[in-house]
């Protein structure tokens, strides 16, 4: 078995990644991976959890947490391709003026 404090310290790499991608990116497409990178590190720290107390629910909400993301993936790609087609460009800077 995993020890336990290794697979926290693995999500909290994982996050810290991903908070890192959401700050410092410019691109809207790669500040919706960061957030996906989040979203996989959360979900690998209930998944430990579940697993170090002999409970399901982590898996449960490992499957919520895959829910969420799929659905955040396709309605973030619909936005995404709609601004791409309003303005040429991803850089989140230049997109500033669409609130006009």
């Amino acid at each position: 078995m995993i020890n336990p404090q290794s697979v926290v310290l693995f999500s909290l790499a994982l996050f810290c990644i991903g908070i890192y991608g959401v700050l410092v990116r410019r691109n809207l497409l790669f500040i919706l991976i960061s957030i996906e990178i989040m979203l996989n590190a959360v979900a690998v720290l209930f998944i430990a959890a579940g697993s170090y107390h002999d409970h399901v629910d982590g898996q449960l909400m490992y499957l919520f947490i895959l829910t969420l993301a799929a659905s955040e993936v396709a309605v973030g790609l619909g936005l995404i391709i709609q601004m791409y087609r309003r303005s040429l460009s991803l850089d989140v800077d230049q997109l500033s003026h669409l609130h006009d």
